[in-house]
């Protein structure tokens, strides 16, 4: 049974519920004992938000992560409380409508001060480094790799955590260490690259590349856990492996599609965002849609 076409959700304001962040994507509430995070269907590029949500992508954004927090389990402790909405505090209730699907109570944890990305294939920045540097995060890399091309092993090259309308700055071990203490660095990269790999395993089987991506460590006590969000089309690049071709940029199942776009336009990448035509909204949650599906065998009804 097909779920009925929502208004977008771009931001929450729950009457009675305290709300004490709003990230580019999701809203943070605060009940006492957990944290209430709600995905939004905002969706950012170059660290910018853009005026235009993508319909039904905050429910997608979830569920996807919901996916992979259980299989990681394994691995590493998550954040996640519950996402069943008839398990939430009272005073939730009058906004289950809205809560459902696209919202999860979680652990409060102390979040780490860096981004733990891992590079699998050359993109991005990272592409951007190399063709500077023949190298990512101080990682010497060998010549003659072309922009796409996968790396002879997954790359830890970790970043700053920028505020909105800020970006995110590449930083390599040594500096990571020092903001968070080397002993610490050293789990969450051993961490970050045992999760990317087992996500990259399990995605290959469903005909999808996890380029690259971006994982959140905080802790509870002394206890390291995983928070935020895990392999989504907004923490990492999804390419469909039945076209994947080094030598360019690819197909993908993420906001690429979003940053190509915006690439065509004369905006220099500092807020405010410009306007998302029709057609790039309703393909971008076209592809979020389609991740969702072959990742999970589930599209949840959108």
């Amino acid at each position: 049974m097909k779920r009925k076409m929502t208004t977008s959700i771009s931001k929450t304001d729950f009457a009675g519920l305290k709300r004490i962040k709003q990230g580019k994507v999701r809203d943070i509430y605060d009940l006492g004992d957990c944290l209430l995070m709600v995905a939004t269907d905002r969706i950012s590029a170059f660290d910018v938000v853009m005026p235009d949500p993508i319909p039904d992508k905050g429910i997608i954004l979830t569920q996807i992560s919901l996916f992979w927090f259980d299989i990681m389990k394994s691995l590493v402790e998550n954040h996640v409380i519950t996402a069943d909405v008839t398990q939430y505090p009272a005073a939730c209730r009058p906004h289950s409508d809205i809560l459902k699907g696209r919202s999860m109570l979680v652990k409060k944890a102390d979040p780490l001060s860096i981004e733990c990305v891992v590079r699998g294939y050359l993109s991005g920045s990272g592409w951007k480094s190399y063709q500077e540097t023949q190298s990512v995060c101080g990682i010497q890399l060998p010549k003659g790799l072309k922009e796409s091309d996968k790396l002879p092993e997954p790359l830890f090259t970790p970043s700053t955590k920028a505020d909105i309308g800020e970006h995110d700055i590449n930083i390599d071990f040594a500096e990571a260490a020092q903001r968070i203490g080397l002993e610490r660095a050293r789990q969450v990269e051993a961490l970050s690259l045992a999760i990317y790999k087992k996500g990259v395993e399990y995605a290959a089987k469903k005909g999808i590349i996890i380029a690259d991506t971006k994982f959140e460590f905080g802790l509870v006590g002394d206890k390291l856990i995983l928070i935020d969000e895990v392999l989504t089309p907004d923490s990492s690049r999804f390419w469909p492996k039945a076209s994947y071709l080094p030598g360019g940029s690819q197909k993908s199942y993420d906001k690429q599609y979003v940053r190509d776009y915006l690439k065509t336009l004369d905006w220099d990448q500092t807020p405010p965002g410009p306007p998302l035509p029709a057609d790039v909204v309703a393909n971008t949650r076209k592809k979020y849609l389609e991740a969702l599906t072959a990742l999970t065998g589930n599209d949840h009804g959108l």
